[in-house]
């Protein structure tokens, strides 16, 4: 079993910053693939990055140059750094985890096996 926890969400004005954290644990973090996906209300979830066990990346194309994935596996911890913040990028973010040792992360929710409840970002002026 695999336990996950974001934290760092809140209200942002537009071209804002905002890191997240998804700290881990029950699991051998380091072998783990983990992703970070968001829905907004009304619309279905999307992924938004992901991050191997090797560091390869992934990244929604709307997210490249804005958004940076990082894993620190000594904290079992992934952090989502988001910076230029748009109204669009309101959501809530979850933390996912595949415990398959994959070098690409999936971009499909239903491959990974645990999540963490979310973190609300609101982007407003």
């Amino acid at each position: 079993q695999v336990q996950l926890v974001e934290s760092g969400g809140g209200l942002v004005q537009p071209g804002g910053s905002l890191r997240l954290s998804c700290a881990a644990s029950g699991r051998t973090f380091s072998s783990m693939t983990m992703g970070w996906f968001r829905q907004a209300p009304g619309k279905e979830r999307e992924f938004v990055l992901g991050i191997g066990s090797s560091g390869f990346t992934l990244y929604l194309d709307s997210a490249k140059r804005r958004f940076t994935i990082s894993r620190d596996n000594a904290e079992n911890t992934v952090y989502l750094q988001m910076d230029r913040l748009k109204p669009e990028d309101t959501g809530v973010y979850h933390c996912a985890a595949d415990v398959g040792d994959m070098l690409v992360p999936p971009r499909s929710a239903s491959e990974y096996d645990y999540w963490g409840q979310g973190t609300q970002v609101t982007v407003s002026s």
